[in-house]
């Protein structure tokens, strides 16, 4: 009997699944599927910083996670023909830190930055001068004899990744010389996503459980891999040959995922809200204290998704489960909530 995986969609993955997601990562412009217009708007400017022999200008990547943030930051090294610094915004505790990373940076290089809103504010200060100016300054000593000096960086880019781009302060955000915003993706584009991902792990998929897949996806491309990985880890040990769509729903049945991709915190979520709080409105910190998850995780991996499919309403007072959400749980809706909802607005 085979475990049942109640977090299937959780966007932390174990370390063998990183490692497989690097080798389906796409490495070029040509391989990436979906995100057209910020695909279009940076082939432009990178054909445009070739022939000028300039760097690229900064970019700004946001939305939810799981979308192709950090891919696009490696196609753009790539398509460049440049090398790619990685870090991350906890990371980079001291100006110390920052200042090694800048100054091991060739001319033109990448340096990519995830979780970019997490910087602290002095970090920040720095970056300003070396995104605008290309220079670091420093100051040496303490005190009275403490002294400024001003070190020369090589032209680089600073590509940044957030989830919250409200939390990136104004100065640094209006630094960037391009801002794009990743969209979740449609179930056609996850659908070619899932087929290229079969093609590179020699799996005989059919197109039915694919789209099936696809569906359970929840419109995101590292959740969908994820989902198509603990599929055939099952056809594995059950000795499949050709996955079929009674196959695959059996599989995602088994992980608790549904035909929505609502796992079972979702669907917790939703009925702490329903039971506990009437069907709202609540604050996401009681949500958080009656599910015993973290406010910033369920802002972060829960709730995108539960607004983008209409499950989930904010408002002034807190979050409010809709109607479509009664129906897809197949509970009642209270007959006074329609009209408490649209006295909410």
């Amino acid at each position: 009997m085979i475990e049942r995986d109640n977090k299937i969609t959780s966007t932390k993955g174990q370390v063998a699944d990183n490692k497989l997601d690097l080798a389906l990562r796409p490495k070029a412009f040509s391989e990436y599927i979906g995100q057209a217009d910020a695909k279009m708007n940076l082939d432009v400017s990178m054909r445009a910083a070739k022939k000028r022999e300039e760097p690229l200008e900064h970019v700004l990547f946001y939305g939810p996670p799981g979308l192709g943030k950090t891919t696009l930051a490696n196609i753009l090294a790539s398509e460049m023909g440049v090398s790619i610094k990685t870090t991350s915004g906890p990371a980079i505790e001291k100006q110390g830190d920052l200042a090694s990373i800048l100054t091991n940076l060739k001319e033109n290089d990448i340096l990519f930055i995830d979780e970019i809103h997490r910087l602290k504010t002095q970090i920040e200060e720095i970056l300003y001068s070396a995104m605008e100016d290309y220079a670091l300054d420093i100051i040496i000593g303490k005190g009275p004899a403490a002294r400024s000096m001003r070190l020369d960086l090589p032209r680089f880019t600073l590509v940044g990744a957030t989830t919250k781009i409200g939390s990136l302060s104004a100065p640094l955000r209006d630094r960037f010389g391009h801002v794009y915003k990743l969209d979740f993706y449609s179930d056609a584009e996850i659908q070619q996503i899932l087929k290229r991902s079969a093609g590179l792990l020699e799996m005989k998929i059919e197109d039915g459980a694919l789209a099936e897949i696809a569906k359970c996806s929840r419109r995101t491309p590292r959740i969908a891999n994820r989902l198509l990985k603990r599929v055939r880890d099952f056809a594995t040990v059950e000795e499949i040959g050709t996955i079929s769509l009674e196959f695959s729903q059996k599989c995602l049945g088994t992980m608790g995922v549904d035909v929505l991709g609502l796992d079972k915190t979702d669907r917790q979520i939703l009925m702490t809200i329903i039971e506990k709080f009437k069907g709202g409105p609540v604050g996401v910190n009681a949500i958080a204290a009656a599910t015993s998850e973290e406010a910033e995780t369920i802002e972060d991996m829960y709730e995108p998704y539960l607004l983008q499919i209409g499950f989930l309403d904010r408002t002034r007072q807190g979050r409010v489960v809709t109607e479509n959400a009664y129906l897809h749980l197949e509970i009642n809706m209270p007959k006074n909530k329609n009209v408490e909802q649209k006295n909410l607005f």
